[in-house]
């Protein structure tokens, strides 16, 4: 399956789309089969200041925990609400109704760092 053309893809396994100044993060599809069930899911709260580079939650599964991190600098202004009653939302629709946060960003000089999707498919099949 190929990742959605219409974001960019850091090397952490983390999706961002830009729209209207505001970066909506979420985990590839890649990430997600590597974590295989999603039980738990912990972001920063709503306000925080984050940059490039910087943790911005934790996503937990059966088989480990591992870290969120942001590729632009700005604050957190929405985590999805749906994940804490349904985690595995994140399993079932990475890209749509599983994403993570919404940051209003910055500065996007950190997303220029990230890879379109089909280098981002060629790369992560080939690891």
């Amino acid at each position: 399956m190929a990742s959605p053309s219409d974001r960019v893809y850091s090397k952490t396994h983390e999706w961002h789309r830009l729209q209207d100044g505001v970066v909506t993060v979420g985990l590839t599809r890649h990430a997600v089969d590597n974590l295989t069930d999603i039980t738990y899911v912990q972001m920063k709260p709503i306000g925080t200041s984050v940059g490039p580079g910087d943790v911005i939650g934790e996503v937990e599964s059966v088989k480990t925990t591992g870290d969120v991190y942001a590729a632009c600098a700005g604050s957190i202004i929405e985590v999805n609400p749906s994940l804490d009653d349904a985690p595995g939302l994140v399993n079932e629709d990475p890209y749509e109704r599983g994403w993570l946060v919404r940051i209003r960003m910055t500065d996007d000089s950190g997303l220029g760092q990230c890879v379109d999707a089909q280098t981002y498919d060629r790369e992560s099949s080939a690891s």
